[in-house]
């Protein structure tokens, strides 16, 4: 009852993920359709109900943008968890300032890197040019598109993979 459920909007524009339990409740109060059933059924003492994968609203809702938040999570995420000063892989990087706070570095997706700890005490409180060491990426603000924000539950749904692509 607790599996990912991907909610469309009536456009078919991918709006969030939901769980069985609460796609279920919006297709029985009337507020949503399912759109594809690809994994069994519900039984309850009286009813059996498809489980859905994919549902869609019935009316359309006006929502913003969405955005990603800037948190140490997707700094991560967007640097692929790995130094981007030496390109290793560690379970225990840290997050670098590419110019320090402290010479006039904001705290934006544009100054902010995944670093091992080896090379953010080398680095320390200089630039990288000052400190000789090279980034591996320019670091950017990540794409806000459906499939940077879904990628996550793609893995184990493959069949959301054609309402996600286009948007």
């Amino acid at each position: 009852m607790y599996e990912p459920v991907l909610l469309l909007n009536a456009n078919f524009e991918p709006i969030n993920i939901c769980s069985t339990r609460r796609a279920l409740g919006l297709i029985l109060n009337g507020k949503a359709s399912l759109v594809l059933n690809g994994r069994g059924e519900v039984h309850t003492v009286k009813r059996t109900f498809p489980k859905p994968s994919v549902i869609r609203l019935d009316r359309m809702i006006k929502r913003p943008r969405p955005t990603i938040r800037l948190t140490k999570r997707e700094i991560l995420r967007r640097d692929n968890y790995t130094c981007q000063y030496c390109g290793q892989r560690l379970p225990n990087l840290t997050i670098d300032h590419v110019i320090p706070r402290r010479l006039g570095g904001s705290h934006s997706w544009q100054n902010l890197v995944a670093a091992c700890p080896a090379c953010n005490h080398c680095k320390g409180g200089r630039t990288d040019e000052q400190a000789h060491m090279r980034l591996l990426h320019a670091p950017q603000e990540p794409p806000s598109s459906a499939r940077y924000l879904f990628a996550r539950h793609l893995t184990d749904n493959m069949e959301w993979l054609p309402f996600i692509e286009g948007w």
